[in-house]
């Protein structure tokens, strides 16, 4: 096994990369903001293992980077594609901003999360929800609920929904495969949604009590929506077809050639975005920044996560993790402070590590199911718990202080998360998974 041939340092870029991920927004956030600053550090981190991988191990150090350069064409391909055509569809007009408008939109979240990933249905759905509580005091539990809710829970049930599962996607799990999470989903989706009803009637009818007029009907009012984008509507179907057609096809042992499947998909964007609107997208703020800092940072992430994968696999016995409960709370506790999408390849590395099986090619769909399950919903689920756990968290934030909402501070957004999201938490560990 390639792991035990590395040494620990061998490790070490990865660690600095994601420590430097998780604590640069919180330090130096102006200078964080530069994806020119992200990709000095990212190219700096780097560069030892590309060295190490491509000269110091000889052909096995550069076959690992070729496949690694593979995993992360096919990532980026789906991504940036979904990013480019969820920028084009745009929700014009405003809805009521009446609790059960409010539940409503956060539950449409949770299932066009799985359609345009986490990502594209917060960017699709939190201008409207800020639109339709703009004459109301308290929003600040409306978007907490929407980074649990849209940003992260409910994006469980595809691939297409959150970066780990799509990178689980590409490493050999059937795209069909995380339907049968439907259980987790339903559950805490379900809660997570009872508990925010709850709380904005209650929220609401203390505006009532203490702002002047009536508040019910100011939220009452609303300017007719409708849904618009529909060549990137029809594009967006064409990729999840083809994502869908190609995945059954390596299923049944005639796998397209490769590459096929990643220039299909940047064909369709391509479509997408040079036949769709330009207004639409300037409505919606659309601009390449955020594509390109996950581009420059998930570069990196996939190089010197390489070894470190190796290492973990060969490894997994020390660790100390053996039932899916474990996985699920040790997946979970570092995706909710570090990226969830690298966090879910090295637990799954560790998983098939147990099962005797190498970290390369389609490796995490041979994990036994229930440690899978559980990887999976830890991920996904506790990228939620933190601002830095997963990708949209941030962006939802920022959109939320730009249209004046006075969001809580990095330890305040954790005491909601401890209070509301980490009982449910357990729920999902003693019922699915043990303990």
């Amino acid at each position: 096994m390639l792991g035990s041939k590395l040494p620990l340092v061998s490790g070490l870029p990865f660690v600095l990369l994601l420590i430097v991920i998780a604590a640069a927004p919180l330090l130096a956030p102006r200078w964080w903001h530069h994806n020119r600053n992200k990709a000095i550090v990212a190219g700096l981190v780097s560069l030892p293992i590309l060295l190490y991988l491509g000269i110091g191990l000889g052909p096995e150090g550069r076959h690992l980077l070729v496949e690694k350069a593979h995993e992360y064409l096919g990532f980026i391909v789906v991504i940036g594609a979904l990013f480019v055509i969820s920028g084009g569809i745009h929700i014009r007009g405003s809805l009521a901003g009446t609790p059960l408008v409010n539940t409503g939109v956060l539950g449409i979240g949770a299932v066009l999360a799985n359609l345009i990933g986490t990502t594209g249905a917060s960017v699709v759905l939190i201008r409207p929800l800020l639109r339709a509580n703009k004459r109301r005091k308290r929003v600040v539990h409306t978007v907490i609920f929407f980074i649990f809710i849209v940003a992260n829970c409910g994006g469980l049930l595809t691939p297409i929904g959150d970066p780990p599962l799509l990178l689980g996607f590409l490493k050999g799990v059937p795209f069909g495969w995380t339907l049968r999470l439907w259980p987790q989903w339903l559950l805490v989706n379900g809660l997570l949604l009872l508990i925010f009803n709850f709380w904005d009637q209650w929220a609401l009818s203390k505006d009532e009590r203490e702002l002047p007029g009536s508040q019910h009907e100011q939220v009452l009012a609303h300017q007719p929506l409708r849904v618009e984008g529909a060549i990137e509507m029809l594009v967006l179907v064409g990729i999840l077809a083809t994502i869908v057609i190609a995945g059954r096809a390596a299923a049944a042992g005639r796998p397209w050639q490769q590459g096929a499947q990643e220039v299909l998909i940047l064909i369709f964007a391509l479509l997408g975005f040079f036949t769709g609107s330009r207004e639409r997208r300037a409505r919606n703020e659309f601009t390449w920044g955020p594509l390109l800092e996950v581009a420059i940072l998930f570069a990196a992430i996939f190089a010197t996560m390489a070894p470190v994968l190796e290492l973990l696999n060969a490894n997994a016995a020390q660790l100390g993790l053996r039932t899916p409960a474990h996985f699920f709370w040790a997946t979970g506790s570092l995706s909710s402070v570090l990226d969830n999408a690298p966090t879910y390849l090295a637990f799954a590395a560790a998983a098939a590590g147990l099962q005797g099986i190498p970290p390369h090619g389609a490796y995490v769909g041979m994990l036994e199911p229930r440690l899978l399950a559980a990887i999976s919903t830890g991920a996904v689920f506790m990228g939620a718990n933190t601002y830095i756990g997963n990708a949209p968290n941030f962006m939802v934030k920022a959109i939320a202080e730009e249209s004046g909402v006075k969001m809580p501070s990095f330890l305040g957004y954790m005491a909601y998360s401890v209070g509301i999201l980490v009982p449910l938490l357990i729920v999902v560990a003693l019922v699915f998974f043990g303990s």
